[in-house]
């Protein structure tokens, strides 16, 4: 299906798809006491460091998932385990590549709603590459290097395309500590689509060059999510924390 096919298709649904959007956002979630956040590509847990203590301080319990960034059902797994280790309902929360991660193990029964945050949103079985295709590549994939089998972010790519608006001394020190991904990862597909049984939340950033801000719109649109927009690079977390940490608190029931 190519690009123009999408783009009908959006227009088509536009009505429903905002309906249903509607429907969700005035559907009472189930309170939470949990939130746990999963990090995406060419980043660790720390990516949610400025998100977490908003988080704490409306008295929620807060765990941020070491992903391993190896295959996507070695990841799956580790956010599985998190999962369990929840005493209630739990707010599944992924950034970019981790919303792959969120669409499967958000079926884990503790998982009351999700939150993707400029993240991917695939629905079962889909190819996530194909459909990504069909919209203009942003401009972070051509800074993409490998070392063998392990792939990063080159340093001038993460400064401009992927933490785009935040201080450069800062980007810098994320540049550092990004984790390294397995061409393993990219490969897998998602077998369940969690968003079309639990609520869902998205956070679009208009200024995201790693993912393409009208790719996120099409995928919030299809999931019906109650959809906020975020002037922001591909980090919002980072550079709009309390943007972030309101919709997670959203999807919490705590406001």
């Amino acid at each position: 299906m190519n690009r123009r096919t999408f783009v009908s298709m959006m227009a088509a649904g536009a009505a429903g798809s905002l309906i249903q959007g509607t429907k969700v956002a005035a559907q009472p979630v189930p309170a939470a006491r949990n939130v746990v956040l999963v990090h995406g590509l060419f980043a660790d847990g720390s990516s949610w460091s400025e998100v977490i203590p908003r988080l704490q301080a409306a008295g929620l319990n807060v765990t941020a998932v070491q992903n391993p960034l190896t295959t996507l059902p070695e990841a799956v797994a580790s956010a599985e385990r998190v999962l369990a280790r929840q005493d209630g309902p739990t707010v599944l929360v992924g950034h970019s590549f981790s919303g792959m991660i969120v669409t499967e193990a958000g079926m884990h029964p503790n998982v009351s709603a999700l939150v993707y945050v400029a993240a991917r949103a695939p629905d079962a079985d889909e190819d996530y590459a194909a459909l990504a295709k069909t919209f203009p590549t942003p401009p972070a994939s051509a800074g993409i290097v490998f070392d063998g089998d392990e792939g990063r972010l080159s340093e001038a790519a993460f400064l401009h395309d992927f933490a785009g608006d935040l201080p450069e001394a800062k980007a810098k020190v994320l540049y550092a500590v990004q984790e390294p991904f397995h061409k393993a990862l990219l490969t897998g597909k998602t077998t369940h689509a969690a968003w079309r049984s639990k609520p869902s939340f998205y956070a679009v950033s208009t200024e995201d060059r790693t993912i393409n801000p009208d790719l996120e719109r099409f995928m919030a649109k299809r999931m019906g999510a109650k959809t906020i927009e975020v002037k922001a690079s591909h980090l919002s977390l980072i550079s709009q924390p309390e943007v972030i940490a309101k919709l997670i608190l959203e999807a919490a029931g705590k406001t």
